[in-house]
Order: C-alpha cells, then sequence, then structure tokens
C-alpha cells in the first residue's frame, strides 16, 4: 500500500536578510565607504575653524605657525580627496552590487517559479508575476545602490558636527541643535497616520491604472458601440477619486509641511545661528572664532535629514518589495517523489477526490471518476461548480486534500513533473501565447520539431490558411505582425496541443473563441486526436459534447449525474433541464461531427 499524502502548505517566509545575501560583502563595503566618506567631508569645515585659530596671530602682528597652517591644509585637501573618493567608490560599489543583486534574484526567482505548482499561476495575472521579476527587484535598486549611503550619511555628519561643537563651544552646539530638534519634533505630526494613508494611496494608484489600461484597451469596441461615455466613467471615477485623496492628503499635511522646510532652510537656520553667535559673542563673552564651526557645521545638520525625508518613498517601496520577495521565497515549491514511479497506461482516476483552496472552502467532494484511454469525459455544471478545478487536477495544478488523482494507476505525486507533463497535454480558455514567431509558439511543447510537423499541427487546428496571410508565415511574431484573434489565438494553443501529442488531453472549452465556420473542423480534428486518447473536456457549448463516452453533471462541487448523452436526457433530471434550456436558448441545430 503506498504511503499516504498530506497536502503541502507555503513554509513560513524566510528572513528578509536572504534576499540580499548575495551581495552582503558589498552592503558591507559600502557601510564602511559611506562612513568614511561622511565623516571626510566634515574634517574640511573643520579645518577651515582650526586654520582660522592658527592664522589669529597675524593679526596682532605675531609670527604664524607656519608648519601646523600647512598640516592643516593638508589634511583638508586629504579629507576632501578621501571624501570624494569613497564616495565616488560607494557608488561604483553599490551599483555594482546592485546589479550583482538583480542578476541573482532574477536568477533565483525564475528557479522559484520553476518549482511552483502551476495553480499558483493559474490563480494569478501575469502582472503579478511581472511585478515580481521586475518591479519587486527594481525597487530594491534605491536600497542598495544610495539609500545605505544617505543614511549613513545623515547619521554620521549630524553626529560628527555636533561632537566637535560640544568639544569647541558646548553653547553654540546647543543653539545648532534647536532647528534639528525642531524638526523631529514636527516631522512625526506630519506623518501621523501615515502607514493608513500609504495604504489609501496604493488603492487609488491601482484603481487608476487598471481603469486607465481598461480605457485605453477597449477604446475600439466601446467607440463602435457607440458606449464611450460608459466606458469613460470608470476611469473619470478613479481619477476624481486619485485628485480627491490626493488633495486631501495635502492640505491635512500641508501647514506641518510648510513648517518643516522652513525650519530646515538654509536662510532660515543660518539666520537662527548668526542671531544665536551674536547673543554669545555680545552677552556671554564668546570669542569669535568659536563661534565659526557652529555656523559652519549648523548649516549641515539638517540638509542630510531633510535628504532622508525626501527619499523616504523610495524606501518604503523597497521595503514592501523586500518583504514581497521574502515572502513568495516562502511559498512551498509543489514536492518531487521520493521514489519517482511510471504510469502504466493512460487511464485516469480520481478516487473519493476532495479539495479546498487554501483561501476558501472545499470546492469538490468525493469526487470518483475512471476515465479510460480513448474514451472522452465530458463535465458540465453551472458557474462555480467545480467543474474547472476538478479539471485542473488532472495536470496537478493542485494536490487533492483527501483521496488519490492516478494516472495508469500511479499518483500523480509519484510521477515525475517531467514524466506527467509528457503525458498530459491542456488547452484553457485563458490563451498564453509568447511574443515569439507562430513556428516557436506552436512547438513550444516539441521544441525538435520539424516544420513539417508544426504545418501539420497547425492544419490539424484549422489554423494554418490563417499563418498563411501573414507577410512572415510561420515566422511572424505574435503581437508584432501576426496579431490574432481571440479564436486565432485559441487555434494556436490546440495546434501546440496538437504537436505535443501526449496521450491524455485536458481541454476547457477548447473551441470557446472559435468562429462558427471553423469550429466544426476543429471538433473534427479533436474527435480524430481523442481516438486514442484519454480526454477530459469542459463544455459550455452542450452540442459539442453530445458523442461523448460519459457526461459528469456537477453542481456544487459534487458529481449529481453521470451518463451518455442519451441516458442524461432520457432520465429527465438536471441535464436533461440544461439541454433543453440550451437548445432554446441557442436555438441551432448539432454541427456536422460535433462531440469532444
Amino acid at each position: 500500500m503506498q504511503a499516504p499524502f498530506t497536502r503541502s502548505t507555503p513554509k513560513p517566509p524566510s528572513p528578509e536578510a536572504g534576499v540580499l545575501s548575495s551581495v552582503r560583502g558589498s552592503l558591507a563595503g559600502i557601510v564602511v565607504l559611506s562612513v568614511i566618506g561622511a565623516a571626510g567631508s566634515v574634517v574640511p569645515f573643520i579645518a577651515i575653524v582650526e586654520l582660522a585659530r592658527a592664522l589669529m596671530p597675524a593679526i596682532d602682528g605675531a609670527p604664524v605657525d607656519a608648519a601646523r597652517v600647512w598640516l592643516i591644509v593638508s589634511i583638508a585637501i586629504a579629507a576632501l580627496i578621501v571624501s570624494v573618493g569613497t564616495a565616488f567608490l560607494s557608488g561604483v560599489v553599490g551599483h555594482f552590487a546592485d546589479a550583482e543583486m538583480q542578476h541573482s534574484l532574477r536568477q533565483r526567482i525564475i528557479r522559484h517559479l520553476q518549482r511552483l505548482p502551476l495553480g499558483w499561476f493559474d490563480r494569478r495575472s501575469s502582472g503579478a508575476v511581472r511585478k515580481l521579476v521586475e518591479n519587486d527587484v527594481v525597487a530594491l535598486h534605491q536600497l542598495v545602490a544610495h539609500s545605505i549611503q544617505d543614511v549613513l550619511t545623515a547619521i554620521t555628519v549630524p553626529v560628527i558636527s555636533l561632537v566637535y561643537l560640544f568639544i569647541v563651544e558646548w553653547r553654540m552646539a546647543l543653539a545648532a541643535l534647536v532647528p534639528l530638534v525642531a524638526i523631529l519634533l514636527v516631522y512625526p505630526l506630519m506623518m501621523r497616520g501615515a502607514g493608513e494613508k500609504y495604504r489609501q494611496y496604493d488603492q487609488a494608484t491601482q484603481a487608476l491604472s487598471g481603469a486607465t489600461v481598461e480605457f485605453v484597451q477597449g477604446i475600439a469596441v466601446v467607440k463602435r458601440f457607440g458606449q464611450v461615455g460608459r466606458s469613460h466613467r470608470r476611469y473619470s471615477d478613479a481619477t476624481r477619486e486619485y485628485v480627491r485623496f490626493v488633495g486631501e492628503w495635502t492640505r491635512e499635511t500641508a501647514v506641518s509641511f510648510t513648517i518643516v522646510e522652513l525650519l530646515a532652510s538654509p536662510i532660515v537656520v543660518l539666520a537662527w545661528l548668526l542671531a544665536a553667535a551674536v547673543w554669545l559673542v555680545g552677552n556671554a563673552g564668546v570669542a569669535p572664532v568659536d563661534i565659526l564651526p557652529g555656523i559652519l557645521l549648523g548649516l549641515g545638520l539638517t540638509a542630510p535629514l531633510m535628504k532622508l525625508g525626501a527619499s523616504g518613498q523610495f524606501l518604503r517601496n523597497a521595503t514592501k518589495a523586500r518583504q514581497s520577495l521574502s515572502e513568495f521565497f516562502g511559498l512551498a515549491p509543489v514536492s518531487a517523489p521520493d521514489r519517482p514511479e511510471t504510469p502504466e497506461g493512460h487511464s485516469v482516476a480520481l478516487d473519493d477526490v476532495s479539495f479546498g483552496y487554501l483561501d476558501s472552502h472545499r470546492v469538490l467532494e468525493d469526487i470518483s471518476l475512471a476515465c479510460a484511454p480513448g474514451t472522452v469525459t465530458a463535465l458540465v455544471g453551472a458557474s462555480g461548480s467545480g467543474k474547472s478545478t476538478l479539471a485542473k487536477l488532472v495536470p496537478r495544478f493542485y494536490d487533492v486534500d483527501e483521496g488519490s488523482m492516478t494516472i495508469g494507476g500511479t499518483d500523480v505525486r509519484r510521477i515525475p513533473s517531467n514524466e506527467l507533463y509528457r503525458r498530459v497535454g491542456f488547452v484553457f480558455q485563458d490563451v498564453q501565447l509568447l511574443r515569439a514567431s507562430l513556428r516557436d509558439n506552436i512547438r513550444l511543447t516539441r521544441p525538435d520539431a520539424t516544420d513539417a510537423e508544426v504545418e501539420a499541427a497547425a492544419r490539424a487546428a484549422q489554423i494554418h490558411d490563417r499563418i498563411l496571410q501573414f507577410a512572415r508565415g510561420y515566422d511572424a511574431v505574435v503581437g508584432e505582425d501576426a496579431n490574432l484573434s481571440g479564436g486565432e489565438a485559441q487555434r494556436v494553443t490546440i495546434a501546440r496541443s496538437l504537436l505535443a501529442d501526449a496521450p491524455i488531453l485536458v481541454l476547457d472549452e477548447a473551441t470557446a473563441f472559435a468562429d462558427p465556420d471553423s469550429e466544426a473542423s476543429i471538433q473534427r480534428a479533436l474527435s480524430t486526436l481523442a481516438a486514442s486518447r484519454t480526454v477530459l473536456v469542459i463544455a459550455h457549448r452542450l452540442h459539442t459534447i453530445v458523442r461523448a463516452d460519459q457526461i459528469l453533471v456537477l453542481d456544487n462541487g459534487h458529481i449529481v449525474e453521470r451518463g451518455t448523452h442519451e441516458e442524461l436526457v432520457a432520465s429527465d433530471g438536471r441535464f436533461a433541464a440544461m439541454w433543453s434550456d440550451y437548445q432554446r436558448n441557442h436555438a441551432r441545430s448539432l454541427p456536422e461531427g460535433a462531440g469532444a
């Protein structure tokens, strides 16, 4: 007896540091270089003060220590060179590390995508995958290439400056601290509730983006049918909501933002420091030369902080991207069998199968069926009855919760993936074509297929003549010089499945987008293909499955009826009612060659 299987669940997200593990050494180098560069940038200002002290005796006609003057000048020049050099090196290391990180992450993402169950892709749009591979990785650029240096500079420069100021003249140091402390007090007021506001901002942005894409993509259709106003309404509503939210948030933060900008303004800071300097010189007996460092260095305390605040949105995006990638890498890959087995034959069987998505209730309950080689099994039922989910258990888009799903008597979880997909082909309504030539799209499942085999598959799928209408024929690139309708794209995927020559086929309304003239031809091609294969087909057009060997009627995740078309019509049950409604609504005769 085979050992029981348990449904795998996603692993906890890996530590966020794992996302940047490939550049950990480079990050350490960036930290060291950034600190040295930030410290070096303060030294020339300190050198100006010390140079003034060294030259002060000249005012009274006393001799100047030339050696000390030249030492100070040399230190200032050396510090300036070190500061510029380390800042440059830090930027270079950061951008090289960024390039390495992006390359490493994309390779790692692709490897992980290859190991994920197909159901993960089935429940996500291509945009969600693109976000991981492109947007999230690019968002980390700011973190690696810029933000580390910005943060360390924002900390190092004020700390070194304040330490020196307190050593030289503590009262001037306190005066220099006043604008910094004021900003730190007002800034939290400005950012109060920012977490919720950013969430609402993301929602408004996504809604506007989606409405814009929908409006642009559908403009030709809505113009044709005179519905421009209706289609434009969602776009207008999304735009108004976005403008309203941004305007409201701007008004709420305008006063505090203006105060922060004024407090950090060089003119305001300089005016405050000069006022403090005049008071200290006139009332506290502080020597003018001791005031100079406070003025020079005090001006540089707020700028790094404001620069850090300005890059807050980039840091936020990078943090979200890092979290998103960590959660993605924490997803459990499809389990590989410890002892792979090879199926004996091409029968398909489900035995007391139950299944539910991780975020929902049970979709299938106690499903049992057997599909013999050379037969066609059709699944029908209302939307949401579980037809598509059941069909996707065969190519292992998902693993069952209970029971077993077998091919040739072997549980699909014991069949290696490459062996499984040599035996199971599938065509679903969601057509996926690559931006490649039509020839390469058809032989995607068999890269070594000859041109003659590709053409034979295209002929069987009734797409050959349409392909020849393009200037470059089979070399025409999808999306460039080959623009296909929905039905034509569907027939390309059918040709791809025919070329794969898999002994088991899963078809989800394979003729859903076919035009009436070619539908019967496609049905004949599929009927010929099914002669020695196990076929499981989901059908909404009931006339296409009247010749199926068995029809299963699903309702709310259960099989409520099964039999041939004639048997089910004669039983006067649910299928009979569906067939009667179908004939009445469509008022059409069965096309020649109808069936699976």
